[in-house]
């Protein structure tokens, strides 16, 4: 089993000429410690469940950039682009050269957009949620024919590109791989099965729901005729860890059992938070007691 961290907070008790540094050291620990991945979210306000609108907030693609230049292993990503933020051939530009100058460590995580505020804020149009989903779907489409290199003209009912020209080509191939956030099931999951190569759930709803929401891609892609196991899962949670477990967080041993659970339902990858991570000690945690002994694991079905 695989791990990655998400860093959705940037208001850490440090001067705020200093967060670039605290971000590139995290950056650099989260790789020291073994982890696979590291994500961050594609927001211009801080979302409500994390913090005020008015906090610290990076720009996803270019903070993974910056991290890029920091590390030499870790694999990056967003968690996730809203759809509604940028122009798919532009949108595909960015990831691709995240992916060259990374050296073939990106992910394309995309999803529908939800976050009304930013996007008012900002004036950034928020269509309905009906055509955010055609949207999405027709971005998808257009990465995909982009990263193959071809440059017949798109003709979408939202986008048209004359020319979809993509160079140079991303490091990985056939491209980057696809992660689709979300969970819902008449849409997204629809999504992931046709065009991901990888989900994002959320851990927080309990087994039962992951195991429905794992059903119902299932089921997906039986229609289509696409093997299930093609499809990387992962999910997201948020964990405080601490070396005794005081104060109701996790030990090293019981952050393992929860990934392990993780593993029994078939998850390739626990990506989580840590409200702590501008800390030293939860990286020590997991470099030498919570990494080496979740990467024993076997996930179910794997």
């Amino acid at each position: 089993m695989r791990l990655g961290l998400q860093v959705p907070n940037f208001t850490w008790p440090t001067e705020e000429g200093a967060l670039g540094d605290t971000f590139a050291l995290i950056a650099e620990r989260a790789e020291r410690a073994g982890l696979y991945s590291l994500w961050v979210m594609d927001h211009f306000f801080q979302i409500p469940v994390v913090g005020p609108a008015e906090h610290e907030m990076l720009e996803g693609w270019s903070a993974l950039a910056f991290a890029a230049g920091r590390t030499n292993r870790i694999r990056l990503g967003t968690l996730v682009t809203g759809v509604t933020y940028r122009h798919p051939g532009l949108l595909v530009k960015t990831a691709t050269t995240l992916d060259v100058l990374s050296h073939g460590r990106s992910y394309f995580g995309i999803g529908a957009a939800w976050y009304e505020e930013e996007h008012r804020g900002l004036g950034v149009p928020f269509p309905p949620l009906a055509e955010r989903f055609e949207r999405l779907e027709e971005t998808l489409q257009i990465a995909l024919q982009m990263w193959t290199g071809d440059e017949r003209p798109f003709r979408g009912k939202h986008y048209q590109l004359e020319r979809p020209l993509n160079s140079p080509r991303p490091v990985q191939q056939p491209h980057p791989p696809i992660l689709i956030g979300g969970g819902g099931e008449r849409k997204t999951l629809r999504l992931v099965a046709r065009y991901a190569d990888a989900c994002n759930l959320f851990a927080y709803g309990g087994r039962e729901q992951l195991l429905h929401k794992l059903e119902v891609l299932r089921e997906h892609c039986e229609t289509i005729g696409r093997p299930y196991e093609q499809i990387e899962k992962t999910t997201l949670s948020s964990l405080r860890l601490s070396r005794d477990g005081r104060n109701g967080t996790l030990s090293p041993a019981a952050a393992v059992d929860f990934f392990g659970g993780l593993a029994e339902l078939g998850i390739d990858q626990a990506i989580f938070s840590l409200p702590n991570v501008h800390e030293l000690e939860p990286f020590e945690l997991l470099a030498t007691e919570i990494v080496p002994q979740v990467e024993k694991i076997a996930v179910a079905g794997r």
